[in-house]
């Protein structure tokens, strides 16, 4: 299969797929040409977006639902799609669960929810998919983090602190495998219009009276991390608020940075 620029299309695998980030991912990837997996627990959104995806851009869409969570999920996965041959290209972590609210109020199941998909989960795909990359000596990561990533972030604390790992683990595999032909780029994404925000924004006034220009476009923020991951971009955080925001809490001591974080974080507890 040809892409539309030309080149051999490659086989992107994409987790989380069924909704928001990961589903416009998806359509980048196809608009592209790229032959793709989609992957997440529900079966039923993922056979309707790859029926949509194949009928509008005429590639090949397999789905595979599962829940990343679950230990052992991954080494299936992987398992599974070399029986069936498929070889995987491009690695998309999207997968992910956010959960708002003061820690000693969730339940602790909930903490360990969150770092099983966000750390675990994403930690055992990479696991799985990239030293195959890696003797192919090509590839692509694209792992889906957070502006969250880069500070202290009262009432969403568990999430930032997993968002941090995906950071953190990103920056210094895209260091280690450098030269190796397999590039690995962290997207972060600042508040986005998705349906786990919308969840999200359920369970806490404060997120529902953010104004609308800190709130960013899903397909816009799908769009620069497609270009950012095929262009081997390290890190990419969509939008001039969010990058801004970003360089200057980097520049921001530690202690003033977490007072700012907590007046705003009790804000929404």
């Amino acid at each position: 299969m040809k892409s539309r620029a030309g080149a051999t299309a490659k086989t992107a695998l994409i987790t989380g797929a069924s909704s928001g980030i990961g589903e416009a991912l998806a359509r980048c990837f196809a608009r592209d040409g790229h032959a793709l997996v989609l992957v997440a627990r529900s079966a039923d959104k993922l056979q309707a977006l790859a029926r949509s995806l194949s009928g509008e851009f005429g590639v090949r869409v397999v789905v595979i639902p599962a829940d990343l969570s679950v230990p052992g999920a991954a080494a299936a996965l992987a398992a599974g799609l070399k029986r069936r041959r498929i070889g995987v290209d491009i690695l998309v972590n999207n997968a992910g669960v956010l959960e708002p609210g003061a820690f000693v109020k969730m339940a602790p199941r909930r903490h360990q929810e969150l770092i099983d998909l966000n750390v675990s989960g994403l930690t055992a795909m990479l696991a799985q998919f990239v030293p195959a990359m890696v003797e192919r000596g090509q590839g692509r990561v694209l792992n889906v983090a957070s502006i969250a990533a880069f500070q202290p972030v009262p009432a969403l604390a568990t999430y930032a602190a997993t968002k941090a790992y995906v950071l953190s683990l990103s920056e210094s595999l895209s260091e280690e495998l450098r030269g190796s032909g397999v590039t690995v780029t962290a997207l972060c994404p600042g508040i986005t219009n998705t349906p786990m925000v919308s969840t999200a924004a359920a369970q806490s006034q404060g997120l529902t009276r953010l104004p609308g220009v800190l709130v960013g476009d899903v397909d816009k923020v799908a769009a620069e991390g497609y270009r950012a991951c095929m262009n081997g971009e390290v890190i990419r955080v969509p939008g001039l608020l969010n990058l801004a925001a970003t360089l200057a809490g980097r520049a921001t001591p530690k202690w003033l940075l977490r007072r700012i974080a907590g007046t705003l974080g009790r804000t929404v507890m």
